[in-house]
């Protein structure tokens, strides 16, 4: 029996993907396809404001992504939080716009504050949390702001990947959270480049951590 497809709305930019990024196919032990979203650069994405004038690109590329079959769509970038409910209502599959929709989840079932590790600290807001129901629940933030491999390669895409350091930077930025937030009790990774460090995350937290391949694992079992 074949099995339904996920979606993925890919944002425009020009960085490898690792296993474990959602932009990479062998993420996955089911089957997805891609749609760039050309418009989508991870500036304007990722501005704190939200650019309104994304949302119609948005909305086309996923009815694209419908007709070809996808029954569940989701996006490259967790900032598109802030748009969840106005793409959803255009649609008629499924839409899961970020990891950020586990934040009450995990709030719920751990019964803790939730830890949030970001890509831009400085652009993540309320709003996006409002975006995805997240703003009722106990929540901290982590960025990868000050974190010069994962910026300059991720966000701003000025160097090549440097995934030793990258792993570094995430083992920092997490044991940094868990220090200046003892209270948390599981930690959501905000951004869809950030599970191929998962790894070198758990060995220093036991906590649970929910990323962006969580969700999809979620839908995809949800959808077959």
């Amino acid at each position: 029996m074949e099995r339904n497809m996920i979606g993925i709305l890919m944002l425009d930019t020009t960085f490898p993907r690792p296993k474990g990024d959602i932009g990479n196919p062998e993420t996955f032990s089911f089957p997805v396809i891609y749609k760039v979203v050309k418009e989508a650069t991870a500036s304007r994405v990722m501005n704190k404001t939200g650019d309104d004038a994304l949302i119609d690109p948005f909305v086309k590329a996923a009815k694209e992504l419908e007709s070809d079959g996808a029954k569940a769509i989701t996006t490259s970038c967790g900032f598109l939080a802030i748009f969840q409910k106005e793409i959803q209502k255009e649609l008629t599959v499924p839409f899961f716009s970020s990891s950020l929709l586990q934040i009450p989840f995990a709030n719920l079932v751990t019964g803790g504050t939730v830890g949030v590790i970001t890509a831009v600290r400085s652009s993540l807001t309320n709003q996006h949390l409002k975006g995805v129901d997240a703003h009722h629940s106990p929540v901290v933030i982590e960025g990868m702001d000050d974190m010069p491999a994962f910026t300059s390669a991720i966000v701003e895409q000025t160097k090549n990947l440097h995934k030793i350091a990258v792993t570094k930077e995430m083992t920092q930025v997490t044991l940094r959270l868990l220090q200046n937030h003892p209270e948390v009790k599981a930690i959501v990774l905000e951004c869809t480049n950030m599970p191929p460090y998962l790894n070198a995350m758990q060995t220093v937290t036991e906590l649970p951590i929910f990323d962006p391949n969580t969700l999809m694992a979620y839908m995809f079992n949800a959808i077959n």
